[in-house]
Order: structure tokens, then sequence, then C-alpha cells
């Protein structure tokens, strides 16, 4: 992480084309071979920089109270790591303003980001299908009569015999997924092109909140895509 800090703070300085990986490597103390043990270009190097703020967001997403629904943990982890204060401090988000702003304006960072966001949204998939389990596990728990729960019946996907990758991971747990990390892109992406401060109105957790509420009729763990075939 510190080859990664010192090159955003060399991208936020002197700018991403008056910056060298040697220059990076400088001031992160080490050696250009090390750098380029990790990383195969500049623009790389800020990777882990974009990859620790999805994190956070998906390990508050897993950590999240277990009796919440899907959109209300992915909610309760936007309020617990996009306001300043409590999970990221105002200046690195002025940090992460600067870094996506590069990512908008540069081709080969902004293939950077989109890698990063690509696997964070995989992650995601992984996190959700556990809480996914998690629920089903304690629905579908035997009542007094020996029954099986609520959760063992059709429409919770989780056992509702979806088809899975070599993961295990529904496809409709990807596709929550999918639209969950667009939702908070999105509205990262479009606070980062303003000027707005990381609070308020027009900060990165209320827009992001306002993309998840509009999702409010999204089916995130029950829904079966409609077969355009017509044999479902």
């Amino acid at each position: 992480m510190e080859i990664a800090s010192a090159a955003a703070r060399l991208f936020m300085t002197r700018g991403l084309r008056a910056t060298r990986a040697e220059d990076i490597a400088q001031a992160a103390g080490v050696a250009p071979r090390t750098f380029y043990r990790y990383f195969a270009t500049k623009e790389e190097a800020v990777a882990p920089c974009y990859a620790a703020g999805a994190e956070r967001w998906r390990e508050a997403v897993g950590a999240a109270p277990a009796g919440l629904s899907v959109p209300e943990a992915l909610a309760h982890a936007v309020r617990h790591t996009f306001t300043p204060g409590s999970g990221v401090s105002a200046v690195s988000w002025q940090w992460a303003r600067t870094l996506i702003r590069l990512a908008a304006s540069s081709p080969a960072v902004r293939k950077v980001w989109a890698e990063v966001c690509l696997e964070s949204e995989r992650d995601l998939a992984r996190v959700l299908a556990a809480r996914t389990a998690r629920s089903a596990r304690s629905a579908g728990s035997a009542g007094p009569t020996g029954e099986p729960g609520p959760g063992t019946r059709s429409g919770n996907i989780a056992s509702a015999g979806s088809a899975v990758s070599a993961d295990g991971i529904a496809p409709e747990l990807r596709f929550s997924a999918a639209v969950a990390s667009a939702a908070v892109r999105v509205a990262v992406e479009a606070w980062a092109t303003g000027e707005a401060p990381a609070t308020g109105p027009d900060g990165p957790a209320a827009l992001a909140l306002r993309n998840l509420a509009a999702l409010r009729d999204f089916p995130w763990t029950t829904h079966r895509p409609h077969d355009p075939t017509g044999t479902d």
C-alpha cells in the first residue's frame, strides 16, 4: 500500500504525465525493480487505493446485522463507509475525488478503475451469497412440528435450483451484485465530477442511498429472469 499511496500523492501533486514509475518507487522508498515486481505500469500503482474503498464497503455489507434484508444491508454499509468521519476521513474522500477524476481523463487509469470495479462486483456477489445462505439456514430451521421452515421452499435462490457457476454463485446473485455495484459506482463517479463536499445531500453517501432507494422494487434475492426463448 506504500507504493500505491506514493503514486496517488505524486499523481495529485505533479500530475500523471510528469510522474514516472521510478519517481513513485523513490517516493515509496523502494527500488524500481521492486515497483515492477508488483505493477506493470505507473497507472496500475493506484489500483490498491481504488480497491481499498470497495473492500471497506463490501466488508460492511457482510458485517451488517443479520436481520437486515439485502437492500437494508447495502444501505447500512453505505452509511457506515461513505460518510466522512465514519469509514473514511474527509481528506481521504478528496483524494478519492482526484483519483476518480483521473480515471475519467486517462484511458490507462480508467482501465485500472474498471478492472477494480469488476473484481469488486464479483467479490460482492460472494458476500451476498454468504448472507443469503445464512438467511436460508436460519429461515429453514425445522419448526416444532418438524416441518421445514419457509426458507427451504421455492423462491429463495439459495435453494431454488438455480444454475450456479463453478464457484457456486447463482446468476441471480451475480445480477444483484452488478446492480448494487453500479448504483454505488455511479454515485461516487457523479460526486467526483462535481464540487460538492463529501457530506450533505450531494455527497457520495447521499447519492448512493438515493440510487439504492430508486431500486426499491428490485427483487434482490428471489428473482428468476424471464426466459426470452419462451421455454421457462
